[in-house]
This record gives C-alpha cells, structure tokens and sequence, in this order.
C-alpha cells in the first residue's frame, strides 16, 4: 500500500470512529431521585409511588421525621424493601435570629442524627431573609458562621450538609447565593443547587453549575412557567443545558425531582412523576447510573 493510500485509510477509520461520538453515554452520572413534597405529607404513598415510577430515591420533610422520628429503623428496613436511598431530609430554615440559634442548631442536629439512622446521604436546609429590611454584610456573615457550624456538626454524623438556594430566603439572587457560600467553610456547607430556584431569582442554572462546581453536592431538577412550578419539560427552564453543565463538570451524585404541587387542573402526584420520567428518557438521562 502506497503511504498516501494508508494515510487516507487511516483518516478515514478517525473521522468512522468519530462519527459514533454522538452516542456515547453522558460524562455526567446522575442518579434520580424524587422529592415527597408533591404528596403533601402521606409520605407512605410518596415513598410507594416514587418507587413504582423507578425512581432510585427519595427527598423526605418534616412530616417524615414527625412520623418516624423515634423509629428510624422502620423508615429504614421500608426504604430498603422498596429499593429506595434517602437522598436528603428537608431539615427546615435557619433563622438570623440570634434569639433562635440553640435550638436551630439543636433541631438540625436531631435531623443529622435521623438521616445517619435512615442510611441516607444528605441534609438540606434553606435560611431566612432579614424582615422589613434588605440584608447587609453583617446578615451574610453571620449567616455562614451559622452554616457552618450545622455542617460542622452534620459533618460529625457523615452527613454533608447542603444549602438549598430559594426564593425569599438570604440566597435568593445569584450574587447572594454565592455571597452566602463564601461566608461559609466549604469543608462542611456545600451547594444544593435548585434550578427553577435560580432561573426565578434572575439566574442561569447552567452557570450556576459551572460557577459552584467545586461545591455542588447535589440538585433538584425542577421547570418553571412564569411563576408557576410544572412538570419537567413544560416550563422555561433550559434543562438541557443544566445537563450538559454537569456532563462538562463530569458530575457524578443525585438529581432530586422536584414538584411542589401538581398544578391545576392536573393529575395525581404519581402521574406528575410520570411525566417527569418520560421527560428524562426524551433527553437519554434515565439510564445515567442506574
């Protein structure tokens, strides 16, 4: 073979392998989760809901621990019966208020405890806005020596804590997202990310992701219409993108659904979840590490 004909069998053999690249596996690993919220409370039929829907776990609130608080093990030994993984317990708010902060700090404790006793992985918690006043500096610092010291002690347990960015909360605008994390110890406060969250406080949740890599510790995959929460897939939220933010971060951790109510005119909480698989399965992310 002449060596021109070989460098053209050559060229031609890298641009056919190249051609395949369009279907290789997503770089990101996610695993699915789906939040309980949906089902306001009957948590027995969130958790054999989301189960029946295929979903790997579930994010579970107070209403969980008001019912299994003192039992953790029968929370346990179901989850497992349904092949579920506690992703994260919604632990509440933490508050500015110096008057609050034992028995906030007491209170997320409790809840690490819990999430340790369950098998879970994480614990969420969201804080509060100053009232009647826009926040200072002071605000921000204070609120992530308060972080910190929840994670600190979530820590202990082998719970990583993470902060949930929210509308009406101190983090609610990107600059006061990151505000906030700086003024917390990465060690121990790392970033929840809430996606329809950040859109809605004038954000670019692939941004976010780019921008917070380094402490992202997991997300809720969630779509907004104008105000309203929808399904996956029938709001404004660029959920693509957020994939492939994560694919370039080389993500590999859990994407919690999220819903907080089916929306008028709607179904059943189980047919929203439905419908946020099919979501999934269009943009070939159901089966990321599953």
């Amino acid at each position: 073979m002449k060596r021109r004909d070989f460098l053209a069998s050559g060229l031609g053999a890298i641009v056919g392998a190249a051609s395949w690249r369009p279907h290789l596996e997503p770089a990101a690993r996610i695993r699915f989760g789906y939040a309980a919220i949906t089902w306001n409370g009957d948590d027995r039929q969130a958790i054999d809901d989301i189960a029946a829907l295929g979903f790997r776990g579930v994010q579970l609130r107070q209403s969980a621990f008001d019912t299994w608080g003192d039992r953790p093990g029968e929370l346990k030994e179901l989850l497992a019966h349904k092949g579920l993984v506690l992703v994260a317990l919604s632990s509440g708010n933490v508050s500015l208020d110096p008057a609050a902060e034992t028995e906030t700090l007491a209170q997320h404790a409790r809840h690490a405890q819990f999430v340790r006793d369950v098998g879970g992985r994480y614990l969420q918690v969201i804080d509060e806005r100053p009232r009647g006043k826009p926040p200072v500096a002071e605000d921000f610092q204070r609120m992530g020596r308060l972080l910190t010291e929840i994670g600190r002690r979530s820590s202990d347990l082998g719970i990583p804590l993470g902060y949930h960015n929210h509308m009406g909360a101190l983090g609610q605008s990107p600059d006061e997202v990151a505000r906030v994390l700086d003024a917390a110890d990465p060690r121990f406060v790392r970033l929840l990310l809430d996606i329809a969250h950040y859109q809605q406080a004038g954000g670019d949740p692939a941004a976010a992701v780019r921008q917070h890599a380094g402490r992202l510790l997991f997300l809720h995959i969630k779509d907004l219409a104008g105000d309203r929460f929808v399904e996956l897939g029938r709001g404004q939220v660029d959920i693509k993108a957020v994939f492939a933010a994560l694919d370039a971060i080389n993500f590999d951790g859990w994407g919690v659904v999220e819903l907080d109510s089916v929306p008028a005119g709607g179904g059943t909480p189980k047919q929203s979840g439905a419908i946020a698989r099919r979501y999934l399965e269009t943009l070939n992310r159901w089966n990321d590490a599953r």
